[in-house]
């Protein structure tokens, strides 16, 4: 027993942290009615019904299929390296940084292996969790701290883009030339068919039309366009009567994160010294604040942490977001990456976190030049 719980604790450890701070702030605000009003309803409500939809995609092989056809027709390791980085950049803007990682890094791994390129691998991960992180910025539903932030400043869906595009922009460029200078000695590659993954059959073509107008659905309520509670009671009756297995597929570990934190912020904000403190740490300092905050804890928290004591949310979104890179832990979705490594080339890891950390901080420090340069 003691060591599910230790385990537990090691997997979940944000999700243990955000509940110790809950129930210790309880001890100063006591529980009561407000306690609900804590809670952001809609960012949740939105949060599970993508989770539902994207975990249906991947259990489908929808990503895998798409990946798969982009492949067949590399010729080359700059080929090669274009699709699996980009496949990072441009699906996390709709399925989410960590999604993203968990579906193609593994698929890299694998078709590196395939067609001898194992030397890739190192770069092909690091690239990849780069581009997942970054392309993720560019849309609400890009990762959960940008539909909280989304929700909270009341922004439309364009000029929320608006706010992210220079750094989406820039960095998409960054990454196509890093690509192009680490594959310039160019290589030609054999990649065997079985490698590659088919399409589902018939079955799988039919659930993932039902998914696809579930997300169109999702979309509408993230962009206003819908009520979320309408959007969620429709996902939810579909989902039930056409594929409930997929309940059992989604992180429900990263909702009670995200209630566990908004007991624990919405208590700080009731104590008017605590208040006091974190408004005046916090304003005018968004940026600074958001990128060196997401070091240490993460863009997720940092967001949940922050977002409550300034006024200025175009800038605390730049600064969580930019925050993702740097550390290891700055963006959870990192972590993913890693282990993937880590679990398969064990010996060499440090080789993998040393590089992890030099590309991170170079394009951390041109996208901060960037935000200087456009302020």
């Amino acid at each position: 027993m003691l060591q599910k719980i230790t385990d537990f604790i090691k997997k979940e450890t944000v999700l243990t942290i955000a509940t110790a701070l809950a129930v210790a702030s309880a001890f100063w605000v006591h529980p009561g009615p407000q306690y609900v009003g804590y809670i952001d309803w809609r960012v949740l409500g939105i949060l599970l019904s993508l989770m539902l939809i994207v975990a249906g995609f991947q259990s489908n092989g929808l990503f895998d299929a798409i990946g798969s056809r982009l492949l067949a027709k590399t010729k080359n390791t700059a080929q090669l390296m274009l699709v699996l980085v980009f496949l990072c950049f441009f699906s996390s803007m709709f399925i989410t940084n960590d999604v993203a990682l968990l579906t193609f890094v593994p698929f890299a791994c694998t078709i590196l292996q395939k067609c001898h390129q194992e030397r890739l691998i190192v770069t092909t991960f690091v690239l990849q969790t780069l581009a997942a992180n970054l392309g993720s910025m560019l849309t609400p539903v890009g990762n959960p701290q940008n539909l909280y932030l989304y929700s909270i400043s009341g922004a439309g869906l364009g000029e929320f883009i608006g706010w992210m595009a220079p750094y989406t922009l820039v960095s998409g460029v960054l990454l196509l030339l890093v690509v192009f200078v680490l594959s310039a000695g160019k290589r030609r590659i054999s990649l065997e068919t079985g490698a590659l993954l088919q399409t589902s059959g018939a079955a799988g073509r039919k659930k993932n039309g039902i998914y696809l107008a579930l997300f169109v659905l999702s979309l509408l309520s993230v962009a206003r366009v819908l009520p979320w509670e309408l959007m969620l009671a429709v996902v939810l009756i579909v989902l039930i009567f056409t594929d409930r297995a997929v309940f059992l597929q989604v992180d429900y570990c990263l909702l009670f994160t995200f209630i566990s934190f908004f007991i624990f912020i919405g208590n700080m904000g009731n104590i008017e010294a605590v208040r006091s403190v974190l408004q005046s740490l916090v304003a005018g300092r968004e940026l600074a604040v958001g990128i060196g905050a997401s070091q240490i804890i993460s863009n997720v928290p940092a967001t949940l942490l922050l977002a409550d004591f300034t006024h200025d949310l175009k800038n605390l979104t730049i600064g969580v977001n930019l925050g993702g890179l740097g550390t290891l832990i700055a963006s959870m979705a990192s972590l993913i990456s890693y282990k993937i490594y880590a679990h398969n080339y064990n010996k060499t890891k440090w080789h993998y976190l040393l590089w992890f950390t030099v590309a991170n901080v170079l394009f951390l420090a041109v996208l901060v030049l960037v935000y200087v340069f456009i302020s």
